[in-house]
């Protein structure tokens, strides 16, 4: 068989293996390196992670054309597999080492790859040529999209449910199932809370999951409960330093800034270039800027102006670094520009908003928040009511089923146009507004009222209307 038929062939074979190079993993250009630093930043006292993270660093390396480095990584892969057998998970191995022989225009290495996957699943009595369709290769798909970002946590949900419909006791899938709903979990919502528990209990000494379990728990307001989880998982940490942020996260958001701190100086030692760490040490820094000025009745005088401006220096740093780390991390560029308000760099402060504005692929609430707080932006720093208004009604626009954020939208729009009223000034658009507000909130009959009063005003005003 002539070349270009053969290279045919394989990559129709190729298109048919479970493997990262066709679970179709969303990875933006720009989070390449910092998704690089992490698997290679990771603690890894597992065999079975460490071939995950092999895995998926040698198809990062791919994606970055190099291809005898992605190789060098399936090898050391491929090393720990001989060590510790596997069965079906080594499928995804090879099948990574198929591809990139393949990339390389190995053709015959290619094909001997193919030809290992192909004997495998004739023994493990696969009905597919280059597959299995079983639990083991859900779960390594699940993770590998867990991690490569937010774009595919819905799809590794998806991927561990499919998991755990075979074997709904099994603690790793269910540790992966709950991660990965956690992920996606926002403000009150309690999606993860289940299985987040049902991970804890089959993983009773995983002090990951406990922590995460923990914040969850804070996040619903039972505060008792999730301090036992806290403390629970501060007697088991061990070497894995990057609980340390979750936990700093916890005592952040319980306002104990000064134990937050304490936590992320010992990850940040061990991790200095971990974007998610510098980004919450920059969380503190803001949580500590916040309870300086409600102490001093937002108006900090002597040392504790010192200190409030120590701790916008130190949010400012770090969360630079994180977005030099991971420049898509977007809600570091609104807490940057609100740190940026705090000095009064007013141009930094839009440059950051607007980088944040024009980011896509955002989750809706998120979404939400930002066009939230460049609304409040705009009111109280740049005195614009109408740009305030604008992103205001773009945020309650973005469908969400609830949100903390949208009650907040509807309050601070409600805010405005009763001032508008109470001033005379554009006051059909002010009666206009509240019957939209009044219409979000499942009002009907408040919302006729004012846009009734929105039209007697505007014939009122124009007769010939």
């Amino acid at each position: 068989m002539s070349e270009e038929p053969r290279r045919t062939l394989i990559h129709n074979s190729l298109l048919q293996l479970s493997c990262h190079f066709t679970w179709k993993l969303v990875i933006e250009d720009a989070d390449v390196p910092d998704l690089e630093r992490r698997i290679v930043d990771k603690d890894l006292p597992d065999p079975n992670h460490s071939i995950r993270m092999l895995n998926l660093l040698a198809y990062v390396r791919h994606l970055k054309g190099q291809h005898e480095e992605a190789l060098q990584s399936l090898k050391e892969a491929e090393d720990l597999i001989q060590e510790e057998p596997l069965g079906k998970r080594s499928l995804v191995t090879w099948g990574n080492c198929a591809w990139v022989h393949y990339h390389m225009g190995s053709l015959a290495e290619a094909q001997s790859y193919l030809d290992k996957v192909e004997n495998t699943c004739k023994e493990l009595a696969s009905p597919f040529r280059y597959r299995m369709e079983c639990a083991e290769m859900h779960c390594e798909e699940g993770w590998a999209l867990l991690k490569c970002g937010k774009q595919n946590y819905r799809r590794s949900m998806e991927c561990f449910a499919k998991a755990l419909e075979a074997d709904s006791e099994n603690p790793e899938y269910n540790i992966g199932y709950a991660v990965a709903a956690y992920r996606q979990d926002f403000n009150d919502s309690s999606i993860s809370l289940e299985p987040l528990k049902k991970a804890v209990r089959l993983n009773p000494e995983d002090p990951h999951i406990k922590v995460l379990l923990a914040l969850k728990l804070q996040d619903l307001g039972k505060s008792d409960e999730a301090i036992t989880y806290v403390e629970e998982a501060q007697d088991n940490i061990s070497s894995q330093t990057y609980v340390f942020g979750y936990l700093a996260k916890f005592y952040q958001l319980k306002g104990f800034v000064e134990e937050a701190l304490h936590f992320l100086d010992i990850a940040l030692q061990a991790k200095p270039f971990s974007a998610f760490l510098h980004y919450q040490t920059g969380y503190c820094y803001k949580t500590q800027l916040i309870q300086i000025k409600q102490a001093t009745n937002m108006q900090p005088r002597g040392q504790d102006r010192v200190r409030a401006d120590q701790s916008i220096h130190m949010a400012i740093y770090h969360f630079k670094k994180t977005l030099e780390l991971k420049p898509t991390y977007e809600i570091a560029y609104v807490n940057l520009a609100e740190m940026y308000i705090e000095n009064g760099q007013l141009e930094e402060a839009e440059e950051n908003f607007q980088k944040a504005l024009s980011m896509r692929g955002i989750d809706a609430t998120i979404q939400q928040d930002i066009h939230f707080r460049y609304g409040r932006f705009q009111l109280y720093s740049r005195k614009s009511e109408e740009t305030a208004i604008t992103h205001y009604i773009k945020g309650l626009k973005i469908e969400v089923t609830s949100s903390y954020t949208k009650d907040k939208l509807l309050k601070a729009l409600k805010n405005l146009a009763e001032r508008r009223i109470r001033r005379n000034f554009h006051v059909v658009e002010g009666f206009g507004l509240l019957g939209f507000v009044y219409r979000l909130r499942g009002d009907t009959n408040e919302a006729l009222e004012y846009y009734e009063k929105a039209l007697r005003l505007t014939e009122t005003l124009n007769p010939e209307f």
